[in-house]
């Protein structure tokens, strides 16, 4: 039974950075540099991990690969041992849902009876199917575990979910949260209106996936009219693979843009000055210039470098940094080194191994 302090937690917003995949040389699961990601996480003060996510790579999900179980395990185990020594609060745990019903249903299944609180609902498996058949697929695994939408960049899933579907899928009552990663203006805005327009507003938690707008996203006051009026909306929170890396410093900023909301001053000019660096930052990050063929390697090259993984490898043998992408990423860290928390990183970096 998830408690209620988990669900408040998620609405009051927070840093829910997409797990990271350490690898051995062999690409097997490196546990000891798996369990450092979780540890840096969650000293960096993130509250809640998404794991079986597309930054922990899809690939996990593969029965022959077999790592989906064992990685969701040591995800887990490590945060409760965070927690009782640390005596931190309790992350939000998300598992990531893939694959056709059956497989999403099994998988949402496991992650109940591990002791994780949301599933994150991929649909990639589904292109080309009617809005029908999505809603029954969301209806089916919302049964199993509460739900978080997930508009996937159509650049990698190669679908775009209309604004029906979204208006379909926000009536799913277990429907929780919903983290809106489409890089685009008009698509956010299209789950931003469903969700204003279906009167639960105040029980569905918006996070930004948008990881090329990430402090405009939780900077912005949105409000639509209705047909019960006037709706605000914010998104309170992000689930994103860029704050795989720099972990520390996106929660600094995001309590930065909460004490903004929290006064209801306006954004200081800095701020979105500071909102176009990370995105300069994600664009080399997470290869933009390549269709983000590089973007789980670019993360890996960050937290190689900060010495939070061994070795950069990948279950897909296409998921690889393109040519050029090291240098791009160096760049950018010599030029705004504000941006990373290597300090942190490097003063806590051999507890996190023990």
């Amino acid at each position: 039974m998830v408690g209620p302090s988990i669900f408040e937690k998620l609405w009051e917003g927070c840093v829910i950075p997409a797990h990271s995949l350490a690898l051995t040389a062999a690409n097997k699961l490196d546990e000891r540099y798996q369990k450092a990601l979780t540890r840096y996480y969650l000293a960096a003060g993130a509250g809640g991990l998404a794991v079986g996510v597309h930054t922990t790579q899809f690939a996990i999900h593969d029965p022959k690969v077999g790592l989906y179980q064992p990685v969701l395990e040591l995800a887990i185990s490590t945060a409760e041992e965070a927690v009782t020594t640390h005596k931190i609060e309790p992350p939000i745990l998300i598992a990531g849902l893939v694959g056709n019903t059956s497989q999403a249903v099994r998988e949402a299944q496991l992650a109940v009876d591990l002791g994780y609180h949301l599933g994150l609902l991929s649909l990639t498996a589904l292109r080309g199917k009617s809005v029908d058949d999505l809603i029954d697929h969301a209806r089916q695994v919302a049964e199993i575990i509460p739900i978080m939408g997930f508009y996937l960049q159509s650049t990698i899933s190669g679908m775009t979910l209309p604004k029906e579907f979204w208006s379909r899928f926000v009536e799913i009552s277990n429907v929780r949260a919903i983290k809106i990663a489409p890089f685009s203006r008009y698509q956010t805005l299209d789950v931003l209106e469903a969700v204003a327009q279906s009167g639960r507003a105040d029980s569905i938690a918006l996070y930004t996936g948008n990881d090329d707008n990430i402090l405009v996203d939780l900077a912005t006051r949105f409000t639509f009219q209705t047909g019960q009026g006037e709706v605000p909306l914010h998104i309170v929170g992000g689930l994103l693979g860029q704050w795989a890396c720099w972990t520390k410093r996106a929660v600094e900023h995001l309590t930065m843009i909460k004490d903004i909301r929290r006064t209801r001053g306006p954004v200081p000019m800095e701020h979105l000055t500071l909102a176009a660096q990370m995105t300069l930052a994600n664009k080399a990050i997470f290869d933009a210039d390549n269709a983000f063929a590089g973007s789980i390697a670019g993360i890996s090259h960050i937290l190689k470098r900060q010495g939070l993984m061994r070795h950069i490898g990948a279950l897909d043998p296409a998921e690889r940094l393109s040519p050029g992408q090291t240098q791009r990423i160096d760049e950018i860290i010599r030029m705004y080194p504000h941006l990373t928390d290597d300090v942190f990183v490097q003063a806590n970096l051999d507890a996190w191994l023990a």
